[in-house]
């Protein structure tokens, strides 16, 4: 197939986040013999075109100005940039067009709204999730954009079942959805490799993936309970830049607290080429977030073969098997995190074997070679031939039927 990715953000970036997952989708889809093109809004930080290996290529559009903007206002150029890519798709026709985020999602519809392409979206977070979120403040607009989008869209994968729930409840039909999580590159992050120096014989690696600190007060009032534990807080800013204020100076304020601040290290965001050893230094890695879209802290811990107890929320409450590769709690909730986290590392051959079933579990289910299988065959379910198949197949069963009758 020839594919077009819209990204939501810079796809040359590297980066450990999930928005770098086209990139790392498109390298798995150019390996199964599909053309990629990914395309971007141009943001003034890179050139106008870039490869990310053979069969992919990288082309970023001019819309409203080359600087890096938030959603709401990125959203108002999408018709400058629909307008643009229907035109090179008129040269240049892709099977399919797949889009990440609801901003690309407007550009990929607007595009295709003469060409009878289709359209699958992958939102990445949903408003009406956001909205359920205390002191949310989700636009209005952008709930029913999101709707608008999963409703037209030849289908939308989501990445765990309650995100499945939530797509249903906005409209979305329900044959249209497909469960596809977010993948981890198991080569970079497998139980082999370096591993980053502790300075106690505990390590905890708390882990965020929103990146706003969200369900960390509960980790720190966790480790509080248990001594003699160093907990590396992997998001947001690191122990030297901490900001005066905000979320992350109310965490180290709360640590100074509880008596633990010189167990607590702010690591920052560490990249790709860091991550995976802090993830293997760790004893546990936990997380208590009240929401994980793609749970991709929880995917590349396990990947790395390090248990997991999370909350049981998102796309953590498919990744982790409570009581296999590690510990399922509820949100937000410091007493259970410390009981649960005090039985585990009281069991060194549990927490050997949670490591094990995690790294397998890992490499099995969330592999991008598996993911681009998964993620290509939604596409051929969106195409002519393959509904043309569909038909032949259904009209043969019927004939069939009707023989035996």
């Amino acid at each position: 197939m020839r594919i077009a990715l819209i990204a939501a953000g810079n796809p040359l970036t590297d980066s450990a986040d999930p928005s770098s997952h086209p990139a790392h989708l498109a390298r798995a889809l150019a390996g199964l013999g599909h053309r990629v093109t990914i395309y971007a809004r141009k943001d003034g930080t890179v050139a106008r075109t870039g490869v990310l290996g053979r069969g992919i290529s990288v082309e970023f559009i001019a819309a409203g100005p080359a600087r890096s903007l938030p959603p709401e206002q990125a959203a108002r150029h999408m018709p400058e940039m629909a307008a643009t890519l229907t035109g090179r798709w008129l040269a240049r026709r892709p099977d399919v067009v797949h889009a990440f985020g609801w901003v690309a999602g407007l550009a990929a519809l607007g595009a295709v709204r003469e060409l009878d392409i289709p359209v699958v979206q992958t939102f990445g977070s949903l408003a009406v999730a956001e909205s359920r979120l205390p002191g949310s403040d989700v636009l209005a607009s952008r709930l029913r954009l999101e709707t608008l989008i999963g409703r037209k869209a030849a289908a939308v994968l989501a990445a765990s079942g309650a995100e499945v729930t939530d797509l249903a409840r906005l409209g979305v039909p329900r044959p249209s959805i497909r469960v596809v999580p977010c993948g981890v590159d198991t080569v970079q992050f497998c139980p082999d490799g370096d591993r980053d120096a502790a300075s106690k014989p505990v390590r905890v690696v708390a882990l965020a993936g929103s990146g706003d600190g969200r369900g960390l007060r509960a980790v720190l009032q966790a480790i509080a309970q248990i001594p003699d534990v160093e907990l590396v807080i992997a998001v947001g800013p690191d122990g030297r830049h901490l900001p005066r204020t905000g979320p992350f100076r109310e965490l180290a304020q709360l640590a100074n607290d509880l008596g633990i601040r010189s167990r607590v290290k702010f690591a920052g965001q560490p990249g790709r080429a860091q991550l995976p050893a802090l993830l293997r230094s760790a004893d546990v890695a936990v997380s208590a977030s009240s929401y994980e879209p793609s749970g991709i802290g929880a995917i590349q811990a396990m990947a790395c073969g390090t248990p997991v107890i999370a909350s049981a929320v998102g796309a953590q409450a498919d990744a982790v098997i409570d009581g296999t590769t590690g510990l399922l709690i509820a949100p937000d909730h410091a007493a259970m995190l410390a009981s649960r986290l005090r039985r585990l590392l009281a069991t060194p051959a549990l927490l050997r074997g949670y490591g094990i079933a995690a790294a397998d579990r890992a490499k099995s289910r969330y592999s991008w070679e598996r993911i681009g299988k998964e993620t290509a065959a939604a596409y051929e379910r969106c195409l002519p031939a393959f509904a043309a198949r569909e038909e032949l197949a259904d009209a043969e069963d019927f004939e069939a039927e009707a023989v035996s009758l």
